[in-house]
């Protein structure tokens, strides 16, 4: 009894030692007990290299309608994001077509020349010669220079002829001076941007370095070359080559390089030599002959000559002859006067009667000025039955002049102005713009539908011949 006993004493204390529970944990042991498993782990462990991320929670559950009450209905469904609808790129050819150069070539030179075709690029050249927008075709000729149209012989030649057609010859030779290649045609159209721009004298100079090169000059060579002539008034010269052109070249002479040789002897005021070279031809002379004759005999003052001139003209042209038999048309309306002037990337309009104080006042100043220089306004262009006054004064309000004052006055000094006039210009205002030209010490340009007249120093290129 007492063995077993003792027996049961020794199990339980064994028990006892074996399941004794842990003393409850206080803040301070825990603490402690922490750090103590924290700096042993840190010691012995391995670095614990997964991470946990804590997944958000589930986004509360949409309003019931059950709890709203029931006079309110529920919104309606938000409608979709409208799409973004991509413009298509323009197209140069219908920009050409609707009139829109400008957008032409400012498209083109963002996207590169490389995105349109030779027709396309051609027309944009063409547009720009038409309406003498010489801003827009340096841009387009600068476009061109980094593409693939650079060595293109076709198409530096058509902007050599349209600088020439927009009055600039200096910008002219130098894309000539620029092209990788060139032919006979490019040649002719230098001389002749230098020929209509009133630069006969470098015309020729161009000529001589052409046949230095050993290039044969064709037909259109020499009527460029007369052309030239005529300008620098070189008499001698121009009948050295007339002979050279058949003697040397075998190139027969048509009707045009006969028209060339009289528009030489006319503008060096050679009247008697002129008559008889019209006289003497060895081609039936046409109407175009006797009426060039008449408008130099007219321009001298040989009212005998122009009376011949224009009875040859008469009878040589039947139409002019049964025109009065003829049942006349509508009388047209009057085309108003129009003159546009480039200036700061922009084309500002003047019509008749269209001007400002300020306009008025440089026109005062001008007109002051050119009356100092021996200037006299010429009121036989004043077709209106008013006073000898008011004749002057309608003079001064010209639209070519309104639109001097207003250049002279927005654009920078000493820079040459451009004046663009769908009519013809009035001797008055010819020989007004020529002592402007002087007093202002500025080039003054003016296309009118004839011609490009360079007005520098009181002269004018066309050597008042138009």
């Amino acid at each position: 009894m007492s063995s077993s006993m003792a027996m049961h004493r020794i199990g339980s204390s064994i028990s006892a030692a074996l399941f004794k529970l842990p003393k409850p944990l206080t803040p301070k042991t825990l603490k402690l007990s922490t750090l103590r498993c924290l700096s042993t782990s840190s010691s012995s462990a391995a670095p614990n290299t997964h991470y946990h991320y804590h997944r958000p929670p589930p986004p509360p559950p949409p309003p019931s309608n059950r709890w709203s009450p029931p006079n309110q209905r529920p919104p309606p469904p938000s409608p979709p994001p409208p799409q973004q609808q991509s413009t298509p790129p323009p197209d140069l050819l219908s920009l050409c077509r609707d009139g829109k150069i400008k957008e032409a070539v400012d498209f083109l030179h963002q996207v590169g020349a490389a995105a349109a075709d030779i027709p396309t690029i051609a027309t944009l050249i063409a547009a720009c010669a038409d309406q003498n927008l010489l801003d827009a075709g340096k841009r387009l000729h600068e476009s061109l220079t980094r593409s693939r149209f650079r060595a293109d012989v076709d198409i530096n030649n058509r902007i050599l002829n349209m600088y020439s057609r927009c009055g600039s010859a200096s910008d002219a030779r130098r894309a000539f001076d620029r092209m990788p290649d060139r032919n006979l045609e490019s040649w002719n159209l230098l001389i002749e941007a230098y020929a209509s721009n009133g630069q006969g004298d470098e015309g020729l100079d161009v000529f001589e370095n052409m046949r230095k090169l050993g290039l044969r000059p064709d037909a259109r060579t020499f009527s460029a070359v007369l052309s030239a002539c005529a300008v620098a008034e070189a008499v001698d010269e121009a009948f050295i080559h007339f002979a050279s052109m058949s003697d040397d070249y075998g190139i027969a002479p048509s009707v045009d390089h006969y028209l060339g040789v009289i528009d030489v002897l006319g503008k060096s005021g050679y009247l008697y030599e002129l008559e008889e070279f019209a006289e003497n031809l060895p081609i039936e002379p046409n109407a175009a002959v006797w009426e060039m004759v008449m408008e130099f005999a007219r321009v001298h003052g040989d009212v005998e000559l122009e009376d011949r001139a224009g009875e040859l003209m008469v009878m040589l042209n039947s139409s002019r002859t049964v025109k009065a038999k003829l049942p006349s048309p509508p009388r047209k309306r009057r085309v108003t006067g129009l003159n546009m002037v480039d200036e700061k990337n922009r084309v500002v309009e003047f019509r008749l009667m269209t001007h400002t104080k300020s306009e008025l006042e440089k026109l005062r100043q001008a007109k002051a000025k050119a009356k100092e220089q021996v200037y006299v306004p010429d009121t036989r262009y004043v077709l209106h039955d008013i006073d000898q006054e008011a004749k002057e004064q309608a003079l001064m309000y010209h639209s070519e002049r309104l639109a001097i004052a207003y250049g002279l006055i927005s654009t920078p000094a000493r820079t040459p102005l451009r004046i663009i006039k769908n009519l013809r210009i009035c001797g008055d205002c010819h020989n007004a713009i020529k002592i402007m030209s002087r007093i202002v010490g500025r080039e003054l340009i003016v296309r009118d539908n004839k011609r490009f007249h360079h007005f520098r120093d009181g002269a004018c290129s066309c050597n008042d011949y138009w």
